[in-house]
């Protein structure tokens, strides 16, 4: 294939990606900023803001690792509708340092013996485990304990980061190849089949380690599953509405057209039933065998003060969206789909909410207000952020991929 496509549309902007940039940093200053000062006030010792910070770092991450994800599966399927929409994911999975500076925070209930008098401590209740299930606890030792954990901490963050920059240095590589070298590219092809391995068993001892570790006592292989299918949906969302600002800034707005939003809402919408599938499966198995230390992680979920969120994530997690994005018509339509994209987003942030929050004081009271919002708009900046600072005034979409010619020559069936 010749290198020789010819780009009918601007394919990159600098000051599009400084203007957002400078958005996203103003709402990280003002939501994180707010966030800390309402949970300086509180008198917890800061444990409402630590979860409500646990959850919307969830949710970014849960966005880039869905990104990496969906790069590395691109090259490993040789895949050639994505091409124009790649980089978009690309610069995504390039936020990751970014979002290891946002995992400094947690250094403090790690490190600090501040709140031992109280169950649970700051954040993780491993950290100073006694109560009912110490035993328990104390028998997961050699994994929950502070020095391993901070090891495991760092190296997610320094080896996704490592992944996400070879991907991309790879890609703009590629953009300034001589004719016909495609060495680039095949090299990132090589490298995506033990990608997806590495990728597939941190992002769930990632999970396992920051989240399902809130409740230590409780047991659950499906778990990192459950976190990847709302991520993977997450970076198709986030793709959109990042196509979606492209567009309306007149920028890759012909390289990225319709057949491509089709596509990703498509991939969103088998993720929103997959994601279904997981959650009914975990929580059936652990319904039918009955075994204490699982259902009572349910249990504290299905209180007076946190069924009605429970339900709402039932039907605002699947069957909403389902009818929501199941039409074609929905698909193609940019308005349309955008609009679920950002609901697609919010949900999964609900999502998050709700995996963390409840542990707070084992579900006697929703425990969800205006620290929440906040952590999750300054989360949000900072992605945005990163994401557009990693993006500066490099191209777009990307120049000479072999496969660029038939991604934008695309059309669905």
């Amino acid at each position: 294939m010749s290198h020789s496509v010819q780009l009918e549309d601007r394919i990159q902007d600098g000051q599009v990606t400084a203007k957002a940039a400078k958005i996203g940093l103003a709402l990280a200053l003002v939501g994180l900023g707010g966030a800390a000062a309402l949970g300086s006030a509180e008198g917890d010792h800061w444990r409402l803001f630590f979860h409500a910070y646990l959850a919307a770092f969830s949710w970014a991450l849960a966005i880039c690792i869905g990104g990496l994800m969906f790069v590395i599966i691109q090259h490993l399927v040789n895949a050639h509708w994505s091409v124009t929409v790649r980089r978009i994911a690309e610069y995504t999975t390039n936020a990751m340092p970014w979002m290891g500076v946002l995992a400094l925070p947690f250094l403090y209930p790690i490190l600090t013996h501040h709140g031992a008098e109280e169950f649970g401590g700051l954040l993780w209740p491993w950290l100073h485990p006694h109560g009912d299930h110490q035993a328990l606890i104390e028998h997961k030792s050699a994994w929950l304990n502070r020095d391993f954990f901070l090891i495991r901490l760092v190296a997610y963050f320094v080896l996704w980061s490592a992944i996400a920059k070879y991907f991309l240095k790879r890609s703009l590589e590629q953009d300034v190849a001589p004719e016909g070298d495609y060495a680039p590219t095949m090299r990132a092809k090589k490298m995506s089949a033990p990608m997806v391995i590495v990728m597939a068993l941190t992002l769930s001892f990632a999970a396992f380690d920051l989240l399902m570790s809130l409740a230590p006592e409780w047991f659950s292989t499906i778990f990192g599953v459950y976190f990847f299918a709302g991520g993977f949906r997450s970076i198709m969302a986030w793709i959109i509405i990042c196509a979606l600002f492209l567009r309306r800034n007149r920028v890759a707005d012909r390289s990225i057209h319709v057949e491509h939003y089709h596509d990703l809402g498509k991939f969103m919408f088998a993720f929103i039933i997959f994601w279904a599938y997981i959650a009914f499966s975990q929580f059936m198995l652990i319904w039918y065998a009955n075994i204490p230390e699982e259902t009572g992680w349910f249990g504290i979920r299905r209180t007076e003060a946190w069924m009605p969120a429970t339900w709402f994530l039932v039907l605002g997690n699947f069957f909403i969206p389902f009818l929501g994005v199941i039409s074609r018509h929905v698909k193609r339509n940019t308005k349309l789909l955008g609009f679920w994209a950002c609901y697609m987003l919010f949900i999964e942030w609900v999502d998050m909410t709700w995996l963390v929050m409840p542990q707070l004081d084992h579900g006697a009271t929703f425990s969800v207000g205006i620290i929440n919002i906040l952590a999750l708009v300054g989360v949000a900046g900072f992605l945005i952020f990163a994401v557009a600072r990693a993006a500066g005034n490099r191209p777009l979409v990307p120049l000479r991929d072999p496969l660029l010619a038939q991604s934008l020559a695309f059309k669905n069936s």
